[in-house]
């Protein structure tokens, strides 16, 4: 057992080993989690860019292969609408199973 003159040392002891174990096994894998879901977050925010200029391109595009006229120039909005709501539910669709 021991005295009480090393009581102060063995209590000390305690809490550096109890604070690098936490620091060891809570603080550090936390630290890369964190580093992971921020490079998850930008890579989302790349793709949801991505697919944003993608749609606007391909509206353009659609509203530039029909004829002149706001008649047109409306469908061509409402296919290019209707286009992103379809591709949106078939990613959403596939990414569901």
């Amino acid at each position: 057992m021991a005295r009480v003159k090393e009581l102060p040392d063995l209590v000390t002891e305690f809490t550096d080993l109890a604070k690098e174990y936490v620091r060891e096994r809570t603080v550090e894998p936390a630290k890369k989690l964190g580093r992971l879901g921020g490079y998850g977050l930008a890579a989302a925010i790349m793709f949801v860019l991505a697919a944003l200029f993608l749609g606007i391109a391909a509206t353009r595009t659609l509203i530039r292969v029909l004829p002149d006229g706001a008649i047109w120039s409306g469908l061509g909005y409402f296919l290019g609408m209707l286009t992103l709501l379809a591709v949106t539910g078939f990613v959403g669709w596939r990414a569901s199973k």
